[in-house]
């Protein structure tokens, strides 16, 4: 099977001792939906910040590529290995 692209918007917020706890991430269709809605999740109260990247690879087999920063808002964590 061929490598599939995903775009996704994931949010951030502060947990009780100020780390950064990454929120539900939601995927869409393109990269400029996954940029739209991340800058709309970092308006949202209690968030500081948002992202929205890209990762592909294969689902059947697992192999993933890292992730690629598309745009971040706000405060957001500097190595995206984890994502």
């Amino acid at each position: 099977m061929a490598d599939i692209a995903y775009y996704v918007a994931l949010p951030f917020s502060a947990d009780d001792e100020g780390s950064i706890v990454a929120g539900t991430a939601e995927e869409f269709q393109s990269a400029s939906t996954a940029i739209r809605r991340a800058e709309t999740l970092s308006r949202i109260e209690g968030v500081i910040g948002a992202l929205a990247f890209t990762r592909s690879g294969d689902p059947m087999t697992g192999d993933f590529k890292d992730a690629t920063l598309l745009k971040a808002f706000g405060s957001v964590p500097a190595d995206l290995a984890t994502l």
